[in-house]
């Protein structure tokens, strides 16, 4: 994975969120200036910190 999830850098919630939500957020800003190539890249790294940090990552107990 690129991604730890595990790690204790993403133990907090609003972490895990900022660092999904600002790859997204800047594909929107690339989509909306005509640059479909790194609206692409970065809606795909948004997608996937989406999936790493919130479906495939375990809780701790």
């Amino acid at each position: 994975m690129l991604v730890d999830p595990q790690h204790p850098f993403f133990r907090r919630l609003w972490v895990r969120v900022l660092c999904a939500l600002l790859p997204l957020l800047w594909a929107g800003v690339e989509l909306a200036s005509g640059n479909m190539f790194w609206a692409i890249l970065f809606g795909a790294a948004g997608v996937y910190l989406v999936v790493a940090l919130f479906i495939i990552r375990k809780e701790e107990p």
